[in-house]
């Protein structure tokens, strides 16, 4: 992977909003591109109602926006509704004027609990829940206007993102807002929203129905007429495998691009975005990227990489909204099921950035974070040489940080047990000891000029396993290190008896296996 370009980099406003709506879809329970297809069809509504290049331009970024700060109070939502994601995804199937408000709280409140537990959560619920309620909408608006406007995004886009959750006839929220007083672009979105869910489960008739059953209550009579006017060539094309460049490509001319300082603001601001997931996280990304930036200077990587590292962790975290809060945050041990569903966390993070060809290379360091150099990581599993060297820093960065903050099930660790904890881990084989040190090092932590080496190997037994894993003799190994033939043969022995081989190609494969073979890997770190 190329980072010679990081410095450098340049990614469009609307590649950054987009990539925000696939971490909303995530934790909507909804496909990734669920917004992106919304957009669509909201741009082709646009059309029919003949709007200007400024009205589509607001509406464009409302709809890829509307939806992002839905993750905010998760850790709320789980706790009355249980999986937050499953509860969201059941919503855009459910009518919530009249009764059908209540019958959504009754099939949902204090889900996936039994007996006197859940009855326990219904009679809280019962008292105050009405209250959470209101207040978790007014949440999610407070987000998505916070990062609408740290991303430079006008008070025409702004406002809209207030009404989302208004209905036509009044029985919205967060105020009850009643027919036209709905901003336009509100109404649009909210009815695109919903034809996206039934047209991609059940098709365009499917959805039109849905409009018309709902027609003067959560929509815009006006806007379903024109809907169902238009029919199936409102949807036309959606299924297609490149809606993402499709949305891309009708950027409205207000679009522009992010580089430099500003891009770092955006980065900052995904960041700020994913730690919200869980009170648990809060600035946890932030804190990976400072130390994983400050290891790769202190590795003497070129500034490109380190500017790479850096921007890669504040990312690295994105797919944590694809999981539930119920698992984030449980306080008992995780089922295999929901161990598989946190393992999935690092891939979903690659995939969002792929989407975009600026901001794949970030994707392809971010997702190392769980790798371990033993191939007893995840996602992928993938071990020794195949780990970037820009990957073992932030794997480094993350999983020290990791213990230093709180999680449901244990207490954070001071900093010297989390150093303790990751030598450890570089002792076993796991963690990058290049990376460990220079994590350390920039974390404030004295580091030893020695380092730990898998299976005990010392730096000496380092160097001579490196050269006869690349078939180099004994007498030029010790010609090349200046040591004698007989220390050299000494060396061997000893490299065999430690990590339980006995000749040079089972010697090379741990080599590989352990990640001692990296570019980079030559001299002792020394802060």
């Amino acid at each position: 992977m190329t980072t010679a370009s990081s410095e450098d980099a340049s990614v469009r406003l609307s590649e950054l909003v987009a990539l925000m709506s696939l971490g909303a879809d995530l934790g909507l329970g909804q496909p990734m591109e669920h917004a992106l297809r919304q957009c669509l069809i909201a741009l082709r509504i646009a059309d029919r109602l003949g709007l200007d290049e400024e009205q589509r331009g607001t509406l464009y970024y409302v709809n890829l926006l509307a939806w992002v700060g839905c993750h905010i109070d998760a850790y709320e939502q789980a706790k009355w509704f249980g999986d937050d994601i499953r509860m969201k995804a059941d919503v855009r199937h459910t009518d919530f004027g009249g009764a059908g408000a209540l019958r959504f709280m009754v099939t949902h409140v204090g889900a996936q609990r039994s007996g006197l537990d859940r009855a326990r959560v219904v009679l809280a619920f019962a008292a105050v829940g009405r209250r959470d309620a209101d207040v978790m909408i007014a949440n999610h608006w407070y987000a998505a206007d916070d990062l609408a406007t740290r991303l430079g995004l006008s008070e025409e886009v702004r406002r809209p993102l207030f009404q989302t959750f208004e209905r036509w006839d009044g029985h919205g929220l967060p105020t009850g807002t009643k027919g036209a007083a709905n901003l336009l672009a509100a109404r649009v979105v909210n009815l695109a929203d919903v034809l996206e869910v039934y047209h991609r489960a059940d098709g365009a008739a499917a959805a039109l129905r849905v409009a018309r059953e709902r027609r003067g209550s959560q929509f815009d009579p006006t806007l379903v007429d024109l809907a169902c006017d238009t029919g199936a060539a409102l949807f036309e094309g959606l299924d297609a495998a490149t809606t993402w460049d499709t949305v891309i490509a009708a950027e409205p001319a207000l679009g522009r691009t992010v580089h430099g300082r500003a891009l770092d603001d955006a980065f900052e601001a995904l960041a700020d975005f994913a730690d919200t997931k869980s009170p648990y996280t809060l600035g946890h990304s932030r804190a990976v990227a400072a130390l994983s930036a400050g290891a790769a200077a202190l590795l003497g990587l070129p500034p490109a990489t380190v500017t790479h590292v850096r921007r890669s962790a504040l990312v690295h975290d994105l797919g944590r909204l694809g999981v539930s809060n119920a698992v984030w945050d449980k306080c008992g041990g995780l089922t295999a099921a929901e161990e598989e569903r946190v393992r999935l966390h690092p891939y979903l993070t690659e995939r969002m950035l792929a989407s975009a060809p600026a901001l794949r290379g970030f994707g392809q360091t971010a997702t190392q974070h769980h790798e371990r150099i033993d191939g007893s990581g995840y996602p992928r599993g993938v071990q020794g040489d195949a780990l970037t060297v820009s990957g073992r820093i932030l794997a480094a960065a993350d999983a020290y940080h990791a213990k230093l903050e709180p999680r449901p099930h244990r207490p954070a660790l001071s900093p010297d047990d989390g150093a303790r904890w990751a030598r450890a881990e570089v002792r076993a084989g796991r963690l990058d000891a290049s990376a460990v040190d220079a994590v350390l090092a920039a974390a404030g932590h004295a580091v030893r000029r020695r380092k730990d080496w898998p299976a005990g190997l010392t730096s000496r037994e380092v160097e001579v396993l490196r050269l006869l894993a690349r078939g180099v003799p004994n007498r030029e190994i010790a010609e090349r290190l200046v040591i004698s033939r007989k220390t050299a043969g000494n060396h061997i022995e000893h490299i065999y008896a430690k990590i339980g081989v006995s000749n040079r190609a089972r010697a090379s494969l741990f080599a590989v296996r352990h990640g001692l073979m990296a570019a980079g890997e030559e001299g002792v770190f020394a802060p």
